[in-house]
């Protein structure tokens, strides 16, 4: 049959709506999910199962292709799931991602002419500077194929990592098949290498590699360990961290019982805005450079921060957008639930010799309280929360704070909406979004916005 794309779902598939007939000659609306297709496309698909409400399948033929339709580079395309969008011409990526803060914010009442053209990049591809590999129960070490999150997919490349993280993790591959190595098994609970971490400063150009494994790296299993740190050391002499995790819990997350280090330190070294930080395996730090400067960039801009002035950085992390403006205002507090990650501020301020700082590990709500008490009210506020968004009660107390200014780094429009609709009882209207594309081929888009009494 032949459908007609309407539109994307959240996930950057197309959507269409057919119409079948059965046995009896009876009509049935038919609502397609259809990956790997455009706006506007018709594309002849099969449907031998239509009992669900919303079937998936695979096109068959793009009968009609989109203008803006072009050839994936890489090979792995088809069935990877890392990539969604490499059909689409990046100039349609970034109007699509546009429209979709926009539409994100009409649908809470707000002027989408508020919105600019999202901020692209010059060159979308070789951009992410970590990466999280699975290997298969076969020892086969890739992504996970589109649409089914139990399947493995090898890899021979990855388009959107840089060339020498590839290459690492491509040897640790082969390291995995010369010595029979078995992967884990998610449904018995069963094996031996669970993931695989690739993470590399551009800025300093350091390596991090790390093997996520069922078992620690001594007995049977020291000659193959010794192997893997002595081709690494050969081939790869940027690789600064090597590390082997012992992972035994059930879900299938990239965490650790207990580290190991093969190799080098247990962290490596990277910089933004001419400011050094320190990044361990679990660090949350933007996974493209480029664009993440861009974010600092922007929301120093948007902010105006001045050296007579407090401020707040709420979800502060590590300290990404906490160190560039420790240096422009009077004083800083940070807020952040993880303590790991306010230890890691607290050093990281402290290697940049940045002393008017306060770092406090508490849950945003409470924690600006806490703050508020003890720092008193900030000119100035910054917010960056998770992707499922600050949440009413946090925004609530951001209104009651009532700093003069407000700036709000989001990685999910529909939250982002959602959020900034609380403070409109407070007196603050929204005056500048800046849609930023830091995954290019994916449908994810960055937003900082700014916000005035």
């Amino acid at each position: 049959m032949v459908a007609t794309i309407h539109g994307l779902d959240d996930r950057g598939s197309g959507r269409a709506s057919v119409w079948r007939e059965n046995e009896l000659g009876n009509k049935r609306k038919l609502k397609l999910t259809i990956p790997q297709t455009l706006p506007g496309e018709e594309v002849q698909v099969t449907v031998d199962k239509p009992e669900k409400k919303r079937w998936r399948t695979m096109p068959q033929e793009i009968i009609t292709p989109s203008p803006e339709r072009t050839t994936p580079p890489c090979p792995h395309f088809d069935r990877c799931g890392g990539c969604v969008w490499q059909h689409w011409e990046y100039e349609g990526q970034l109007k699509e991602k546009t429209n979709h803060v926009k539409h994100a914010l009409e649908a809470e009442g707000f002027d989408p002419a508020l919105v600019r053209d999202a901020m692209g990049m010059d060159n979308p591809w070789r951009y992410r500077n970590k990466m999280e590999f699975t290997f298969s129960k076969e020892g086969e070490l890739g992504l996970h194929e589109q649409g089914n999150f139990r399947k493995v997919i090898s890899l021979e490349t990855c388009l959107i990592a840089s060339e020498q993280m590839v290459e690492a993790a491509m040897e640790v591959a082969a390291w995995t098949k010369e010595h029979g190595l078995k992967g884990y098994d998610k449904e018995a609970h069963e094996g031996l290498l669970r993931h695989l971490m690739v993470r590399q400063s551009f800025a300093t150009g350091e390596l991090m590699l790390g093997v996520f494994a069922t078992e620690a790296p001594t007995g049977d299993l020291q000659a193959a360990v010794d192997d893997l740190k002595a081709r690494v050391e050969a081939k790869f002499p940027h690789v600064k961290s090597l590390l082997w995790m012992e992972n035994t819990d059930w879900a299938d997350r990239t965490q650790a019982e207990e580290i190991h280090v093969l190799a080098g330190r247990d962290f490596i070294y990277d910089e933004m805005d001419g400011y050094r930080f320190r990044l361990w395996f679990d660090t949350f730090f933007q996974t493209n450079p480029t664009q993440a400067q861009k974010l600092v960039d922007l929301a120093i801009e948007m902010g105006k921060p001045k050296e007579t002035e407090k401020m707040i950085d709420l979800f502060c992390g590590v300290g990404t957008f906490s160190l560039p403006f420790a240096s422009r205002v009077g004083a800083l507090a940070g807020i952040e639930i993880v303590e790991s990650s306010i230890e890691s501020a607290k050093r990281n301020a402290s290697d940049n010799y940045i002393s008017n700082t306060t770092f406090l590990a508490k849950d945003a709500r409470n924690g600006i309280d806490e703050i508020l008490e003890s720092f008193g009210r900030p000119e100035l506020l910054l917010l960056d929360p998770p992707r499922s968004g600050a949440g009413g009660k946090v925004m609530r107390r951001i209104g009651r704070a009532q700093p003069e200014r407000i700036v709000f780094v989001s990685c999910n429009p529909d939250t982002f909406a959602t959020d900034v609709k609380e403070l409109e009882a407070f007196g603050y209207k929204l005056d500048d979004v800046q849609p930023v594309d830091l995954f290019p081929h994916t449908v994810h888009v960055e937003v900082v916005a700014s916000l005035s009494k």
